[in-house]
């Protein structure tokens, strides 16, 4: 089963990917994304002051501007 992390802003999105079936994980801090296959993010913090860190080696979704079920289909098209 593909664990997903997401920022604790987006209860939503986690809602939606845990009826889809998928392991959920709060992103609170950095390390919660290491073991993540796939992060989704609100894009608030991204990349502040041009500071560039590989956390994960998963994708990484920006949830800015898209729907919940819009986030999910992205996380498939993602895992494939």
């Amino acid at each position: 089963m593909a664990k997903i992390g997401v920022e604790q802003s987006l209860t939503n999105v986690s809602e939606a990917l845990q009826n889809n079936g998928y392991e959920v994980v709060t992103l609170k801090q950095e390390s919660d994304a290491k073991n993540c296959d796939v992060c989704v993010i609100t894009g608030q913090d991204e990349n502040m002051m041009g500071i560039q860190n590989t956390i994960t080696e998963g994708s990484i979704i920006n949830a800015s501007g898209l729907s919940a079920e819009e986030v999910c289909q992205e996380v498939e098209t993602r895992l494939r």
